[in-house]
């Protein structure tokens, strides 16, 4: 898909795009707002975990350009839509944030040694200018984004995080170049907390802008960024061409073991197709000439000609992008817990102070009938600067770093604070079928032998003739022969049925594999009849092995249940969670997997724009929900989900639609996941407590007129301390602490990776 057709489709008047510069979710409000007063706005949903936004409007009134603008006017950037580039853009943010940081970080410790020397008794008559330099430096320099920010929000009457940054540190700047004129003012201690308070504002938009960094630098790794490309006949010749330039009409080859990139008819050719992570079913589809198929699915066996039917938005890809799309539109919003706070604080603060400075200039003069007019200044820029909510800035970071690591070590990738914050008031977990509950891949877990027939002997036989066919059920037999240690004989005259099996002659026997209905040359089934039916019901696929024309035995081949599901599920209960099977697969499977692992509620049959439906039915009638996939047909409901869960296995779209990543195929990580998320907002609630009550009593204090701008700088050290403390614990005072969170994490995910594909799944 081409970037224009993600970006905007004009007719309907839908944008998406991407934006960069994002910190919180307070920056997600002050987008909704700004572009919500625009004429022609009809909807807005910015997603700050995917750091984009979907705006609906009237092109006839506002045009996409425009939204833009209003977005960049907001300090914001527009990143570009191809996941590579916009990979390689939030890099570049990064990167000059840790700059920036660095650059007051730097002028920070020069002010802070300056100050100790002052307080150690040494004055001299340029402390309070070198204080201004610095202190210019870091609000006028390093903060200029943040000046920009304040400066397009004031103008549209939003007040948000930058808003009380500026206000504290303009007030510092005030408080100095007042102290310059007049003596009773300590003008280098005002210049300290206006460079302190920008650089913690620069520190808390680092460590929120890293969380999201970490988490992408992660999923890059797991997402395939090749661009998508087709091998078109043309004239007698082939031609790789992009996905964008392949028109309706097209001839398209596909070789066995290459993904279908088209939507389209066979022309010519035969193999098995596996759509698993398309429609739901893990056993392969036979197509041949004049059958349908989808683009995503993997051609397995054969090489097919594909005549194309449908390109662009018209394709089954474009129409599950136009779900996800819907399912974020309509997806519950969430305001974080600290911005929920901040959304009265900031305007609080700011009018404290103006009441400050007229408590003790105007009302003072209505009660002695003298203005103190010094006091009340000095009341209003402590206020200010008091007011700063450094520790409420940093509560959830530091606590989404401390649950991320935590996170990590299992094989979790965290990628948004709303996986923190609303995990632990899930109720339902909503759960994929294939490639979830089941490993996804089909595999002998039955072998019924005719009366006096050895099973060795049956697998040696029947793995001998499949051993040459690419079919994954042939494969699934080889397999079940190599894991009974049996040695695969040569085999003669091959040949494969098409449609129905495979033929050979090993050790002189004629050996046939197939379908139940090549039985009846050996005279039907028999006394095998009853187990055959008694698999079927169990939603097994029955192939049945012939030796020399009698019928030796059948195999029962399916997509086994994961080692883990049932007591997942049961700890999921446990934790009162409801789990809930969709599946796009079929009743009779679905029930059978349903009734093994513990969940009575199955919905089957479900096509992706269904289950985005049947998850926003959940969440309508009150409930917090999670879902957990790994294919294309399960984007939508990722998105939707208040939590999306997907296995790193999984397809690239199910990945960037998830909140949640489980980088092995552990499932047991899903209550895990819930587990670290529940304890990390427990330790996010206890931050802004610790955090609101520094700033809850010192607020009022400065109102006075008596609180020293030295103390406020102290106290906004303690509380960023003792938050910081309650995230980590005391190894917090040591360098491994931060190590952890500078460093990647995904020497962890790949750990588990590997422990959870050498862990070897038992059928169920």
């Amino acid at each position: 898909m081409t970037a224009t057709q993600r970006g905007e489709d004009v007719e309907s008047g839908r944008l998406q795009v991407k934006i960069g510069g994002m910190h919180c979710s307070f920056c997600a409000h002050t987008i909704e707002r700004a572009l919500g007063r625009m004429d022609g706005i009809e909807q807005v949903n910015v997603s700050l975990a995917h750091e984009e936004a979907l705006v609906i409007h009237d092109p006839d009134l506002v045009r996409s350009g425009q939204i833009r603008d209003v977005l960049r006017d907001l300090g914001y950037t527009i990143r570009d839509p191809r996941k590579v580039a916009a990979l390689a853009e939030a890099e570049a943010e990064l990167a000059e944030a840790r700059w920036r940081l660095a650059a007051a970080a730097a002028a920070t410790a020069i002010a802070g040694w300056l100050m100790m020397l002052m307080l150690a008794g040494y004055h001299f008559a340029l402390l309070p200018w070198i204080m201004l330099a610095l202190a210019a430096q870091v609000v006028f320099v390093a903060c200029w984004p943040f000046l920009r920010m304040t400066l397009a929000s004031l103008r549209r009457g939003i007040l948000n995080q930058h808003v009380l940054m500026v206000v504290g540190a303009f007030g510092g700047i005030a408080g100095g170049l007042i102290g310059l004129v007049e003596p009773t003012f300590p003008a280098a201690h005002f210049l300290g907390a206006a460079i302190f308070i920008a650089t913690y504002h620069l520190l808390s938009s680092f460590v929120s802008i890293k969380v999201r960094a970490r988490s992408s630098e992660a999923v890059r790794k797991l997402l395939d960024l090749q661009p998508p490309v087709a091998r078109v006949v043309r004239e007698g010749r082939e031609h790789e061409l992009s996905i964008a330039d392949v028109a309706v009409g097209d001839m398209v080859r596909v070789r066995p073991g290459e993904a279908i990139p088209v939507d389209g008819a066979v022309a010519d050719g035969a193999s098995s197709v596996d759509a698993s992570m398309v429609t739901g079913e893990p056993i392969p589809e036979e197509k041949a000439s004049g059958d349908e198929v989808i683009g995503g699915s993997l051609n397995q066996t054969g090489t097919l000609l594909i005549e194309v039917t449908r390109t662009g938005q018209d394709s089954y890809l474009a129409t599950v992008v136009r779900y996800v799309e819907e399912a974020r539109a309509l997806k519950p919003g969430l305001l974080a817990l600290v911005d929920r706070i901040l959304r009265v604080f900031v305007p609080a603060v700011l009018l404290i102070a103006a009441g400050a400075l007229l408590w003790w200039t105007f009302g003072a003069w209505l009660v002695t009938g003298e203005a103190d007019v010094r006091r009340g200044v000095f009341a209003a820029l402590a206020v200010g600067v008091m007011g700063y909510p450094c520790a409420l800035g940093m509560a959830t970071p530091l606590a989404m770093i401390r649950g991320g690591g935590a996170a990590a070590e299992r094989g979790i990738l965290m990628r948004s604070a709303d996986a923190f914050q609303v995990f632990g008031h899930i109720d339902t977990v909503v759960l994929d079928k294939t490639g979830t509950l089941t490993q996804g891949a089909p595999r002998v877990t039955t072998v019924v032998t005719a009366p006096g027939r050895d099973e060795r002997e049956l697998l040696r036989l029947a793995a001998a003739v499949e051993d040459l066919s690419e079919h994954p059920l042939g494969r699934a037999i080889v397999a079940k022969a190599e894991d009974h240690g049996v040695d695969i004989a040569d085999v003669d005259d091959f040949s494969a049925l098409v449609g129905e099996g495979v033929r050979g002659s090993v050790d002189g026997h004629r050996v046939v594999v197939g379908k139940t209905g090549l039985a009846a040359s050996a005279g039907g089934l028999g006394e095998l009849a009853r187990h055959a039916a008694d698999l079927e019901a169990r939603a097994h696929t029955v192939v049945v092995v012939l030796v020399d024309d009698a019928l030796w035995g059948v195999l029962a081949i399916a997509d086994p249940i994961r080692s883990e599901a049932a007591d997942t599920v049961a700890t999921l209960r446990e934790r009162g969670i409801d789990p809930v099977m969709l599946t796009g697969d079929n009743e009779r499977t679905a029930t059978a997997v349903a009734e093994q692992v513990g969940i009575t509620t199955v919905h089957a049959g479900v096509r992706p724009d269904g289950k985005a439906e049947r998850v926003r039915t959940l969440q309508t009638a009150g409930h917090r929900v999670a879902m957990v996939g790994d294919g294309i047909n399960d984007a939508p409901a990722l998105m939707q989900a208040d939590i999306g869960i997907a296995i790193g296995a999984g397809t690239d779209i199910a990945i960037e639609s998830s909140d949640v990543i489980l980088v092995g195929h552990r499932l047991m990580a899903v209550a895990e996941a819930f587990d670290v998320a529940a304890d990390s907002y427990r330790r996010t609630k206890q931050n802004l407590a610790l955090a609101f009550t520094f700033n809850g009593i010192g607020v009022p204090l400065a109102t006075t007129g008596l609180v020293h701008p030295a103390w406020a700088m102290l106290a906004m050290a303690a509380s960023v301390t003792i938050v910081l403390l309650n995230s980590f614990g005391l190894g917090a005072l040591t360098p491994s602490a931060w190590r952890r969170f500078t460093t990647p994490t995904q020497a962890a995910s790949d750990d588990h990776r590997h422990r959870a594909a050498a862990a070897e799944e038992t059928p169920a």
